[in-house]
């Protein structure tokens, strides 16, 4: 079953500039901001550290008065340094294959002291980064480090030395303790209530961004940091040959070489993580996914807000950054059944480079240190360093949203139009779930319609229940609110679409359907298509879409991700693959089926889409071919 979604949805008279204001730090000539790490510290001054292997103190970071900021050089020479921790009146960062302490002796705002905590295995690979550190509330470090690849499967994630794939704390006097496994590219982390979360990006055995909540003991699903657990300090015993006895590594060669394995369209039983999880318990599920291609690319740092209210009406929640998109998205966590799920939303777009890391200073401005590293990235340059300011003004969003027994109940930030909330044309969505396997990412899979029972508005219009007939565990609940309109302005929510991970459903009461609200305005029934079978494909072309006809596609179907219609991205923009001169039916093709090699200027390989129902597809192709006009 295959459903999408286009939608006619109005225009709001506010952007995201309006409650978030993006501001530049101005660098020196000749510096490469690249913000491996961000840290504000006691004094008001802002460390960043560089990929490039310099750390830098910021005094008058935000400019304060028109006084433009000064840069000193406290450190450099390290090994792609990616992030930054204050403790002991000293600076540590985690280099490529070592804890590092930077100390000051003298007071004069440069490192006179590089000491080792610890230092673990490298080998020669480029993807060997590590991440880190995080202080945790015992005064212990935790880093965490990347996969390699290998050499003839480039596309496999694997473990040359001990600890890649891993989760490490340190103690101050040098002693490590291995903590979890299963990451492959762990750039994201942060602590949420003094628990240690991350982030992954999209790749194999990853069908989508997430996060994890990483306990002593998690195995979080790449198996390639397995190879260590018969180490007598693992706390995970579960090895790599039991993994594969249930799990295909899916490992083929043909005429003498392995060949990448990809995604099986219509695959009559893929491996979902959840049933993997019955025969490994230490296998832990995200907490909450970040769908692919719609919130981010290429997850990063998880920062939480602790302004109390500096930085408008989210403090508490989570926010979390994304290279390859350049914007934060915005996250609610709550425990069901003693587990973490919930909900994401998008946030802030518009960052001039990747969003990499990020700190908020004592006057509640959120820094965002920025870097592509040659990937690709949404944005006008390969590195920067910015800051983020509420206005004052409070933006009409929903401010979170919590697991029911029977549907969800969503809380906003203004009162809601109680006509429009009680509309039941003013909701739509839908559910699904990625698969588990040895190919690089997943499309969504098992997609079904969301079916809407009714909605209850509380008395002072700030919540609406949201009863759901087909609620499912495990998966990704999709669902956007393009009708609902605040009480005050008739603003529609300037982030219409909640993406909630449903990994426990709670137990409780349910809302009697004499007190639900089952009305339809019919006014969105024209703009609202579900379809329940995927069509035939069809080489007889409609209308040529407008601008504004395809962009819902472009949107549903995530090619906004890596494509811009007249810009260089993550991939060429929608004008230049138009001069390629493609038919319809081969851009169809290349959809389900890229070929990266037509594109070697690209460093970042387009996955297969095989989610793109076919006629969608090519009404897409023939927008893109109607741009050479």
């Amino acid at each position: 079953m295959m459903l999408t979604a286009t939608i006619l949805v109005a225009q709001n008279a506010s952007s995201e500039d309006d409650y978030y204001r993006l501001t530049t730090v101005p660098t020196p000539e000749g510096v490469q901001m690249e913000g491996g790490g961000v840290l504000s510290l006691p004094n008001g001054n802002l460390a960043v550290c560089t990929r490039r292997g310099d750390v830098w103190i910021i005094e008058n970071p935000s400019m304060a008065n028109g006084v433009s900021p000064t840069f000193k050089k406290f450190a450099s020479g390290l090994h792609e340094p990616l992030g930054l921790a204050y403790h002991d009146q000293a600076l540590y960062t985690a280099q490529r294959g070592e804890l590092t302490k930077l100390i000051d002796t003298n007071g004069d705002d440069i490192a006179d002291e590089y000491k080792t905590i610890y230092a673990w295995p490298v080998s020669t690979h480029y993807h060997e980064y590590s991440f880190g550190p995080v202080l945790a509330p015992d005064n212990t470090f935790f880093v965490t480090a990347n996969v390699a690849f290998g050499d003839e499967e480039w596309w496999r994630g694997e473990s040359r030395v001990p600890w890649r794939a891993w989760t490490m704390k340190i103690t101050e006097d040098g002693k490590m303790e291995p903590w979890a496994t299963g990451m492959r590219s762990p750039a994201g982390y942060g602590l949420v209530n003094d628990e240690l979360f991350y982030t992954e990006n999209q790749g194999d055995w990853v069908g989508s961004g997430a996060i994890w909540h990483l306990t002593k003991g998690t195995f979080a699903g790449h198996p390639a940091g397995l190879r260590w657990t018969g180490h007598e300090d693992s706390p995970i015993k579960l090895t790599e040959e039991e993994f594969y006895s249930k799990v295909d590594k899916r490992q083929v060669k043909v005429n003498g070489r392995y060949v990448k394995p990809e995604n099986i369209r219509d695959e009559a039983n893929p491996d979902f993580a959840y049933e993997i999880k019955k025969s490994f318990p230490e296998l832990k599920l995200p907490a909450v996914i970040l769908p692919h291609g719609i919130l981010g690319i290429s997850n990063s740092e998880i920062k939480v807000d602790k302004t109390q209210g500096k930085f408008g009406p989210f403090n508490g929640q989570l926010l979390v950054g994304d290279m390859g998109q350049s914007k934060i998205m915005r996250v609610v966590l709550e425990k069901v059944n003693g587990e973490y799920q919930g909900v994401a939303f998008d946030f802030r777009t518009g960052f001039q480079s990747g969003v990499m890391r990020m700190d908020f200073d004592n006057e509640g401005r959120l820094f965002v240190g920025e870097t592509n590293r040659g990937w690709g990235s949404a944005g006008t340059t390969n590195s920067g360093l910015e800051y983020l300011t509420w206005t004052g003004r409070t933006p009409f969003e929903m401010k979170t949203v919590s697991a029911m027994p029977d549907g969800f109940e969503i809380e906003f930030t203004l009162p809601v139009d109680k006509a429009s909330a009680e509309d039941l044309d003013s909701y739509f969505g839908k559910s699904y779930i990625y698969k588990y396997h040895a190919a690089y990412g997943s499309p969504q899979t098992n997609i079904e319609e969301i079916k809407i029972k009714g909605v209850k508005v509380s008395d002072d219009g700030m919540k609406v229940r949201v009863v759901i007939d087909n609620l499912r565990q495990y998966y990704v609940h999709e669902i956007m609110l393009p009708g609902l309109k605040a009480k005050e302005t008739g603003n529609t929510i300037l982030h219409p679409t909640l993406y909630y991970t449903l990994n426990n459903i709670p137990e409780g009461a349910t809302v009697p359907v004499s007190e639900l609200s089952t009305k339809r305005s019919s006014l969105l029934k024209k703009a609202v298509s579900i379809k329940k079978t995927t069509p035939k494909r069809t080489t007889v072309n409609s209308k040529i879409l407008t601008d504004a006809e395809v962009q819902p596609l472009l949107m549903t179907n995530t090619c906004v991700a890596c494509h811009h219609k007249d810009k260089r991205v993550i991939g060429p923009s929608f004008t230049e693959i138009s001069k390629r001169n493609y038919d319809n039916e081969k851009i169809v093709e290349l959809i389900y089926n890229p070929q990266p090699k037509n594109w070697p200027e690209y460093a970042t390989p387009m996955a297969p889409m095989p989610h793109v129902p076919e006629d969608e597809a090519l009404k897409i192709a023939g927008w893109i071919n109607s741009l050479k006009k």
